[in-house]
């Protein structure tokens, strides 16, 4: 149901608060540069510093200003399976045509408990969900075979987000499930396209959403080459996405290419002077700067 390239989208800020009106240009933007889909209040755009009001208004926002011309696929995800059934049923409600939630943080559940989350949420609610697995943020790391046994429960988990930089686990689960995968790593996206995955949830789309579309596109055409220069071009500025915790490079760089302030909001902070050098040698590099 979802693939191509599609925007983890940063949420702006300005002056402490959100930046609606920056929010709707973002999305104008990806709409006018072939992004597939956005997904709002995900982890790039800082959902855990987001209070249960700014995360309704701001997937309300991108809904309302999408208009239907593009999906929209909102991060309702958290470590507390009532909450994530609370904000997937309120992203539903808003118009969201899907849901993107991350298998629970700090609690490390089993697998069990990995199993009994997601089939609680889709008992409760009746909208397309991908499972985001990210274990480097999350402790915990949801296994092929509970993604299968999901799969196979309710034909609404249509895709999975593997953030685990392992290709064997992608493999994995293309071995025991018809389910869409995508990539979570920009470096990793044709590697995985090349086992069968249908498309990347992109950090670097925020900068170069075009380009990540047409790495997609040209692979699933068959165009090879295409893909493999696309790749190799993008290849170091998607490395330099990750010299600090993510969103920290991807809003210095937009806000170092004139797009955003770069406000962030507390745990998160300014990026090192030495890596905001690096990163803007790497824009440099890319003939963005």
């Amino acid at each position: 149901m979802f693939t191509g390239s599609i925007v983890a989208m940063v949420t702006p800020f300005a002056g402490g608060v959100v930046d609606y009106n920056k929010l709707g240009e973002l999305v104008d933007y990806h709409i006018e540069n072939g992004t597939n889909a956005i997904i709002p209040c995900g982890t790039t755009g800082e959902s855990p510093t987001l209070t249960h009001e700014e995360h309704g208004e701001v997937i309300g926002k991108v809904i309302e200003v999408a208009n239907g011309r593009i999906p929209i696929i909102a991060g309702t995800g958290s470590n507390n399976t009532r909450e994530a059934i609370n904000l997937t049923r309120h992203a539903k409600e808003k118009g969201a045509d899907g849901s993107l939630l991350i298998t629970p943080y700090y609690n490390k559940p089993t697998q069990q408990g990995l199993y009994d989350h997601y089939k609680a949420i889709l008992e409760e609610v009746d909208i397309p969900i991908i499972i985001y697995n990210v274990p480097s943020r999350t402790g915990v790391s949801i296994s092929p075979e509970t993604v299968a046994r999901l799969f196979e429960f309710k034909k609404n988990i249509v895709a999975i987000k593997e953030a685990t930089g392992d290709i064997d686990q992608a493999s994995q689960i293309l071995n025991l499930c018809d389910i869409t995968v995508l990539s979570g790593d920009d470096s990793l996206t044709l590697p995985l396209m090349s086992i069968g995955g249908k498309g990347v949830v992109s950090v670097i789309a925020n900068i170069l959403p075009r380009q990540v579309s047409e790495l997609v596109s040209s692979f699933l055409n068959g165009e090879l080459e295409v893909s493999q220069r696309l790749h190799k071009n993008l290849f170091p500025l998607c490395k330099a996405m990750f010299i600090e915790t993510n969103p920290i490079p991807v809003k210095t760089a937009m806000k170092l290419l004139g797009r955003l302030n770069g406000e962030m909001r507390l745990p998160l902070c300014n990026i090192s002077n030495e890596h905001e050098k690096q990163l803007n040698n790497a824009l440099k590099e890319y003939g963005l700067i």
